[in-house]
């Protein structure tokens, strides 16, 4: 059983310590993402230049690696910058997007998990992929079910140490030994493009201000749940869901982030 009293202590540590995340992240997602940080509380910094990432990377609470949109220097770039997060215990998330769908994109997310990521987080299918190394998946958009890969997730937090969190109609986290299932939000949020990748930021800046990667991983998608409900109630398409969600997240109460997690 989640001690739920350790995830509202998580979400008012959140908005009273608006820790700097550092994300590296792909074009589609950039806005989407700083404007779900900012309304959670946190402070964003899209800051991926080789010449740069790694010195931000030294001042940031944690980072992200998200690999959307490769190109070298924005490999290089997440290099620089999870090098020095993991050189100096400072948490940093990889969100291994459509990793199945081409060899440059496995082999770029299999040098990062060199720099031994805090928590990954992706799909089912992205998942899968990268445990397996199957080539598994065949883009952004998951071919599996959350819940029916919970092996896959449990043999790659193993293999790699890190928290490993699933998205799907029920989000699934694992650190191969405790394993939380959270449940809720809108159907229509998977049509609110880099969502997911946003989900990816907000994880790391729930790591920022918990060393339990657990525990900060199910707030993280804990809120979203639950502000996803909220929204979808106001809501009439994903257009203005994308809206509502914004603003639930900025008006979270920490028990609506609990209530989530103890269904």
């Amino acid at each position: 059983m989640t001690d739920t009293s350790a995830l509202t202590t998580i979400h008012r540590a959140l908005r009273e310590r608006s820790p700097l995340v550092q994300c590296l992240t792909n074009y589609v997602s950039m806005d989407l993402a700083a404007n779900v940080l900012n309304a959670a509380g946190a402070s964003p910094a899209m800051v991926h230049d080789e010449r740069e990432a790694g010195e931000m990377a030294g001042i940031a609470s944690a980072v992200v690696a998200n690999i959307g949109t490769l190109s070298p220097p924005w490999i290089a770039g997440m290099h620089a910058a999870v090098s020095v997060a993991h050189e100096r215990g400072i948490p940093w998330v990889l969100d291994p997007v459509a990793v199945g769908a081409t060899a440059y994109r496995r082999e770029s997310a299999t040098a990062l998990l060199g720099h031994h990521p805090t928590v990954i987080r992706g799909n089912a299918s992205e998942v899968v992929a990268l445990a397996t190394a199957a080539g598994a998946g065949r883009g952004v958009d998951s071919t599996h079910d959350s819940t029916d890969v919970l092996d896959e997730a449990i043999a790659l937090a193993a293999s790699t140490g890190a928290v490993v969190v699933v998205s799907g109609a029920t989000d699934v986290i694992t650190d191969g030994a405790r394993t939380v299932h959270v449940t809720g939000g809108d159907p229509r949020m998977p049509l609110i493009s880099a969502l997911g990748c946003s989900a990816t930021a907000l994880v790391a800046a729930c790591a920022a201000v918990s060393d339990d990667a657990v525990d900060a991983a199910t707030v993280a998608m804990a809120m979203l749940a639950a502000a996803g409900e909220r929204a979808g109630e106001r809501a009439d398409g994903p257009g203005t869901l994308r809206v509502h969600l914004l603003d639930a997240l900025a008006a979270l109460e920490d028990e609506a982030v609990a209530a989530v997690v103890a269904r």
